[in-house]
């Protein structure tokens, strides 16, 4: 017997959206000098606020306000110190924890579960992890002595850094940038996505509640264009961004020849290997939790299932009933497992590839399930009969669909893993820890999970390697890139 959910939604009380917003500079909410952009619901397209599109003159003016602070007050600030800020900021994160994972649900689409569970949990743990760096950043450096020791002066920070985030964890996201750029001495100009600002605005709100002197973290709204002048502003010291490669090549020939240091986090088309030893049902979970946790959004998502030949008819047959299970809707339903597509043009982008899949001769199976009249959504689908030179097996799809190949032997399943142009992370399924060391050191991926997938922790660095980028995020790793030395 199967049991239906009753309805469960989160109620949207929590949250207060204005109807427009400002720009966050120098510690107040300010007027822009560029157009307005619109921010909607992809799960209602309703329209939730108004946000500034900053222009040359708005970025200029943050700029120079992150100058300002880093010379005058957050430079010079002893690292104990600029610790006491960071944790303040983590706690009022948690104080209000509820009220931004319902804002991020609302503006990105995504289920209640993944942004109270996952989301913002991991925002507040890292300015808890890199608060407690911000005063030992003298062993921060591979190579670096404590001071007083051989090995030449302590590691200073850059000055003001220019980021860029996406609208895939946009809460997330700040914080994986921010925070260490904070830990160590930096100010920040960021810019979130320009379908997902909100939480970035509600941030900006916290930093006013933690006090944080003024000019410190700076937000300014905005598309392309935006992102483009900061990037490109010579005040900016430091670029880091996270998005699509197509985007972080255009950011790496325009910082060539400056003295700017850049981080480039960008695309992934993730294998996730099953062997024939793996057990099953926890491999399927794996699976699911590794392509359609977050729709699909998610860089190193596992969107290449490359499963041993000799189990193939086995796991997929069980993928097919458990996606069958999995409940499309209200994000903000507590039972939902996957929601809605982040906007028009990603629904249609993923659309398009899923219908060059079909056309190049891929079978296509979708979860049965009733998808909302009103807003952005596509069904769990898996394609078999994959080839590696489909464009569903190359190309980055960012949504709910998942390529299926298969392998006869290790080395096959190696081969395949790393035939791609990416190289951001894969999973392995096995039995045998052996097996487990031997293919992980040969796979060119720089997160390599075993026995399960998408585990994410503040100590622990991410990064690629090939078009995924370069620079690593998170842990003491993390560091280094905010630090001259």
């Amino acid at each position: 017997m199967v049991f239906e959910y009753a309805p469960a939604p989160e109620s949207r009380t929590v949250v207060d959206i204005r109807e427009s917003y400002g720009l966050f500079i120098d510690g107040e909410f300010v007027d822009g000098s560029g157009g307005r952009i619109k921010t909607v619901n992809p799960a209602t397209e309703e329209v939730l606020s108004e946000v500034v599109e900053a222009d040359a003159a708005d970025v200029d003016r943050a700029v120079r306000a992150a100058r300002s602070a880093f010379e005058r007050v957050w430079g010079p600030m002893p690292g104990r110190e600029r610790a006491k800020y960071l944790y303040r900021i983590a706690r009022i994160v948690q104080e209000r924890a509820r009220e931004l994972a319902v804002l991020e649900s609302i503006d990105n689409g995504k289920p209640i579960r993944e942004s109270r569970d996952v989301d913002v949990p991991l925002v507040a743990a890292h300015f808890f992890y890199y608060a407690g760096w911000a005063d030992k950043l003298e062993y921060a450096v591979v190579g670096r002595r404590p001071s007083g020791e051989p090995g030449g002066p302590n590691p200073k920070p850059l000055g003001v850094a220019g980021q860029v985030i996406p609208w895939n964890f946009p809460l997330l996201m700040l914080a994986w940038k921010i925070a260490p750029a904070l830990a160590c001495g930096n100010t920040v100009v960021l810019k979130p996505a320009e379908t997902t600002p909100l939480t970035a605005l509600a941030f900006a709100e916290i930093c006013q509640q933690a006090e944080l002197p003024p000019g410190v973290v700076n937000i300014v709204t905005g598309a392309g264009e935006t992102g483009r002048a900061l990037v490109e502003h010579p005040g900016v010291d430091k670029v880091a961004f996270t998005g699509s490669t197509e985007v972080g090549k255009q950011i790496a020939r325009s910082v060539a020849g400056t003295a700017k240091r850049v981080t480039l986090e960008l695309g992934g088309k993730a294998a996730n290997i099953v062997f024939d030893d793996a057990p099953v049902d926890q491999a399927v979970e794996g699976i699911v939790n590794g392509i359609f946790f977050n729709q699909g959004h998610v860089c190193c998502a596992g969107s290449r299932l490359l499963v041993q030949e000799s189990i193939a008819d086995e796991l997929l047959s069980a993928l097919r009933r458990r996606m069958a299970r999995l409940r499309v809707g209200d994000p903000l339903d507590k039972n939902t497992d996957v929601g809605a597509i982040n906007s028009a043009a990603q629904l249609a982008r993923i659309r398009q590839l899923s219908q060059a899949g079909e056309d190049e001769g891929a079978e296509r199976w979708s979860a049965p399930c009733d998808l909302p009249e009103r807003g952005f959504w596509f069904a769990p689908t898996i394609f078999t009969g994959v080839s590696q030179a489909h464009r569903i097996a190359r190309e980055e799809i960012f949504g709910p669909v998942l390529s299926v190949l298969t392998f006869r032997t290790p080395a096959e399943a190696v081969e395949k893993a790393n035939n791609t142009p990416y190289g951001l992370s894969a999973g392995i399924w096995t039995e045998k820890g052996s097996r487990i060391l031997s293919i992980a050191d040969k796979l060119r991926a720089g997160v390599v999970w075993a026995n399960t997938f998408n585990k994410f922790d503040p100590t622990s660095p991410f990064g690629g390697y090939k078009e995924s980028g370069y620079g690593r995020e998170g842990g003491r790793h993390g560091l280094e890139a905010y630090l001259e030395h």
